[in-house]
């Protein structure tokens, strides 16, 4: 693959996990709630890992052509987000001492940011609509790889700002926990909002 057109899709990629949404809202929860951030945010990795192989494998063509599949997706995905969203705002999540932790399981924790941005509508489309403007059907690579690399490239600028910004918000939002119930509340309504918007997109389709 040409390094250009890998440097472009990076840019593209950082301004995109740039761009807070509901993975930056769990990334949030899990640093104020969990011990470590890495399993919330393993999981939210594997949701676009999912999605990348999904793509390579034209599975997504599949999917948007098939009357229905997208809507039960986007209803699925966007049910899920208004439950975390509603919950962390009723219980929003404080700091945790160093020595005391939630009683969530790390699988708990990885299962859930898998089913946030594994079940993002948006973000299969975004994949499908992006990922191939940046391959190079005439590279040694086949493209079923590029596609690959690609997702791979993006999960990884995914993995560096999602532990930043989990890791930052403990750091900053220990001592502050009025601050922090804040801060989570916040984030509860930003993917409370995001589940509305979805649901709303639909019905203007329906």
């Amino acid at each position: 693959m040409a390094l250009g057109m890998i440097a472009a899709f990076w840019a593209v990629s950082v301004l995109l996990v740039l761009t807070p949404g509901a993975d930056w809202a769990y990334a949030i929860t899990a640093g104020l709630r969990y011990r470590s951030v890495l399993p919330a945010v393993s999981g939210l990795l594997a949701g676009y890992l999912l999605i990348t192989v999904v793509v390579a494998a034209g599975a997504a063509a599949v999917i948007t052509s098939t009357p229905g599949a997208l809507t039960v997706l986007t209803l699925a995905g966007a049910g899920y987000l208004a439950y975390l969203g509603i919950t962390t705002i009723l219980n929003p999540p404080v700091p945790q001492a160093h020595n005391s932790t939630e009683n969530t399981s790390t699988l708990s924790q990885v299962a859930r940011g898998t089913m946030i941005s594994g079940l993002n509508p948006k973000a299969l489309l975004l994949f499908l609509a992006l990922l191939p403007q940046f391959t190079d059907p005439s590279a040694a690579w086949p493209l079923t790889i590029q596609l690959i690399a690609l997702g791979g490239l993006h999960m990884l600028m995914c993995a560096i700002v999602y532990t930043g910004v989990g890791t930052s918000s403990r750091a900053l939002l220990r001592a502050r926990p009025a601050a922090a119930k804040i801060v989570a509340r916040c984030s509860g309504v930003a993917m409370t909002a995001i589940s509305i918007g979805l649901l709303a997109e639909q019905a203007v389709h329906l």
